[in-house]
């Protein structure tokens, strides 16, 4: 799987690059209503031809987008995938209950974590050294919540909440839970 970090870096610049072709657009526009009638008009199809330009890369971004996401095969195929190991946590009292102090897994490894809430709806993140998320999910009570996940490099990892819980939900972090190991 493509690291979320190199995705993220792709996504901002394309889309600042298309935002930056927007306001171009922007402000030719406004240029050319606010100028002297007296200069120079330059054709409607010109413009419409630019207009058209920025549809087809909004479009294209987008396609490009959807197809870069790295989880996006095993969550439309989650249903014939088998997870080859399964971590059940609950969630409950603005605290995690993990199933052992430190989660190993090994590198290549799919891996779902199923994650239940006793009383109210929290967040479910794993979060790098850097404080950077590779992923993240809501975990509401009385529902089913899992995901599936595949690590491609050996890394530590810490749990994070990322819902708002109340003013105890800021302490919900369990520093280097997660070990991926070769």
């Amino acid at each position: 799987m493509v690291d979320s970090n190199v995705v993220l870096n792709g996504q901002t610049f394309a889309y600042t690059f298309y935002v930056m072709a927007i306001m171009l657009l922007m402000g030719w526009f406004a240029y050319k209503v606010t100028r002297d009638g007296n200069q120079k008009e330059i054709k409607p199809a010109i413009f419409y031809s630019f207009v058209g330009f920025l549809v087809v890369i909004g479009v294209s971004l987008h396609i490009v987008t959807h197809e870069t996401i790295p989880w996006k095969p095993m969550d439309l195929d989650r249903a014939e995938i088998q997870a080859d190991k399964e971590f059940n946590i609950s969630v409950g009292n603005h605290k995690f209950h993990l199933p052992s102090e430190k989660l190993i897994i090994k590198k290549k490894e799919k891996v779902r974590f199923n994650v239940t809430s006793s009383d109210l709806t929290y967040g479910f993140g794993l979060f790098r050294k850097d404080n950077t998320m590779v992923f993240q999910m809501q975990v509401l009570p009385g529902h089913n919540n899992d995901i599936l996940w595949q690590f491609d490099k050996p890394d530590v990892y810490s749990i994070r909440s990322t819902e708002y819980s109340g003013w105890k939900g800021i302490n919900m972090i369990v520093r280097d839970a997660v070990e991926v190991v070769e």
